[in-house]
């Protein structure tokens, strides 16, 4: 999937290796100072355990964000900063990271990779998709038709972390 963002070529495709160091780049710009950064191998598992609904966004000749997509139960979220087991089997898909460079943000591009990801939720049979909002992010998330569930408890994503979901 490709379009033309202020002049240049935006795509999206599945990661590949060499993509790591730009994600964790963009991992560690957005989250480090928070203390929400993970490691490298953390990431890579989350990869692993659904290759088909994890991406890199490309604007150009760089890699300029990335989403990060697992199936996990609804009401449930991967463990902050570890690594993950064999995968679940679940309608629920979690969006686990969704990062674009800093200073490519409100150009619409979070949107480009989260159009993305739900198109291959859908395909994938996925009936519903939730997050965990950090750093003050819910209300992007609420525009984007997910709804906070203030029952589910929230654990090493930092005090003011929301779980939302939304059908699909």
């Amino acid at each position: 999937m490709s379009r033309r963002n202020e002049g240049t070529t935006v795509r999206t495709r599945a990661i590949s290796s060499g993509d790591w160091p730009a994600i964790v780049g963009l991992e560690a710009e957005s989250y480090a100072e928070k203390g929400l950064s993970e490691r490298r191998i953390v990431l890579e598992s989350r990869m692993r355990a659904s290759p088909a609904t994890c991406f890199v966004l490309q604007a150009g000749h760089r890699i300029a964000g990335y989403v990060l997509a697992l199936p996990y139960p609804l009401f449930r979220y991967p463990e902050f900063d570890r690594r993950e087991g064999p995968s679940f089997t679940s309608d629920n898909l979690h969006l686990h990271d969704l990062v674009v460079a800093e200073e490519l943000r409100g150009r619409g591009l979070a949107k480009v990779l989260l159009d993305r990801l739900i198109t291959t939720a859908r395909s994938r049979r996925h009936d519903r998709m939730s997050l965990i909002a950090v750093a003050g992010q819910a209300d992007f998330w609420s525009a984007n038709d997910f709804r906070p569930l203030p029952e589910v408890p929230i654990r090493g994503y930092g005090a003011d972390a929301v779980y939302l979901s939304r059908p699909l």
